[in-house]
């Protein structure tokens, strides 16, 4: 059964969709939009595998929420979305603060800079934890330099109870720079499911609709939001030059790029000028990444910007090698020279030569890929990340005072 998707107008006549005599305290996390995304799916993730005797889940997305929803397996979680216009969400706060009021939710959940804005109606309408999410740089703050972020982030900080941090870079950047204690964040790592993201049993996958045969071809394959932040061009950029360098290549080495958005364009156009589309294969965006993982040989991410990339894990989770840029959390998932590489952002030249080498080094890529299964299943497993948030949510309810269920709002 699928969420139940509302309006803030037919949410209104429908307060069944938040189970009001439910004994279980309700966590309503808040995203910006609800769609394709690590972010996105790492809520899902969250919600999908925490133990259903635990908490109950409600999701709003301040603009829309696409048939990404659906992976949302859980039938009693309902996603509200409020269509939110261009600009400050103040807007938006009656209708935020009605839902609120309607769903008294235990804990408000909060993710990045763009959902933060929640934590005002949240704390006006007396939810007494208000947790707040950093999972990476915003598009316009890729060194987290921007003082106008900083300033928004220290003004909302008396609205927020207790922080949540993906990767060591970013609680210093709140410490440091937001001047966040130290003791207020917890830094939890995203989780990756095992069992759907695993190695092949021998002979790598055959991808459905892909035109590369999997006995004869070494597939490179990246998977994302075409964007500028994640910077796929220069991944089309790293493969021509690994091909003109190495022109050996030309007859095995093959380039797959899974996802939709401005930057497909753009990489379609390099591979053209190169003479080398009939070496790529880019389908837009796919439902069956883990299928699509495993008939892979190589995983690429040349994001110029990284939280904790939920791809890098599901490549690692897969069983293949990663070369990733040195952004984000990339090195503190990739392991350099154990489970993959690690190359600077933009840097095609330094793309090119890890892409060569793993290429033609297929033990080594072999024994990368089998070391990152291994940190997937030990480090970075979906039952870690879920224990992680449950012990967050149940300390801070206690900490606080907060009653499994809130007294009921005068209507």
């Amino acid at each position: 059964m699928a969420p139940l998707a509302m309006t803030d107008g037919e949410l209104a006549g429908r307060r069944h969709g938040f189970a009001r005599q439910d004994p279980r305290p309700l966590i309503l996390h808040v995203v910006y939009r609800l769609d394709v995304g690590g972010l996105e799916n790492g809520v899902v993730n969250l919600i999908n595998h925490m133990p259903e005797d635990a908490y109950r889940h409600a999701v709003v997305a301040l603009t829309e929420a696409t048939d990404f929803r659906h992976r949302i397996t859980r039938p009693d979680v309902p996603v509200v979305a409020l269509h939110k216009p261009p600009g400050h969400a103040v807007r938006i706060y009656p209708q935020l603060y009605r839902i609120l009021r309607q769903a008294r939710p235990a804990i408000v959940h909060s993710r990045n800079l763009a959902a933060l804005e929640a934590s005002v109606p949240a704390f006006a309408a007396g939810v007494g934890v208000r947790i707040h999410g950093e999972h990476g740089r915003d598009v316009d703050d890729l060194t987290g330099s921007n003082r106008k972020h900083q300033w928004l982030r220290r003004a909302y900080r008396p609205f927020v109870t207790h922080h949540v941090a993906l990767t060591s870079e970013l609680t210093e950047y709140m410490v440091s720079k937001v001047g966040i204690p130290r003791p207020s964040i917890t830094q939890i790592c995203n989780g990756v499911d095992t069992a759907r993201f695993r190695p092949n049993d021998g002979a790598r996958g055959v991808i459905d609709g892909c035109p590369f045969d999997p006995r004869s071809h070494w597939l490179f394959g990246t998977v994302g939001r075409m964007q500028a932040v994640k910077d796929q061009v220069s991944l089309a950029h790293a493969f021509v030059l690994a091909i003109r360098q190495q022109p050996r290549l030309k007859e095995k080495a093959r380039l797959v790029m899974v996802g939709d958005g401005p930057l497909r364009e753009e990489s379609i156009g390099i591979l053209r000028t190169a003479g080398m589309t009939d070496l790529a294969w880019l389908p837009g965006q796919r439902g069956d990444i883990a299928s699509i993982m495993r008939g892979l040989d190589c995983f690429v991410l040349p994001s110029l910007a990284e939280g904790v990339s939920n791809t890098i894990l599901e490549a690692m989770a897969s069983g293949l090698p990663v070369i990733a840029t040195s952004v984000g959390a990339n090195a503190e998932l990739v392991s350099h020279g154990v489970t993959g590489r690690i190359v600077p952002p933009a840097a095609v030249e330094a793309l090119a030569a890890s892409m060569i080498s793993l290429a033609t080094e297929p033990a080594l890529s072999k024994a990368m890929g089998r070391a990152g299964r291994l940190a997937a299943e030990t480090q970075y497993s979906l039952q870690t990340m879920t224990a992680a948030y449950r012990s967050l949510y149940d300390s801070q309810l206690k900490a606080r005072g907060v009653p499994d269920r809130a007294p009921a709002h005068p209507s």
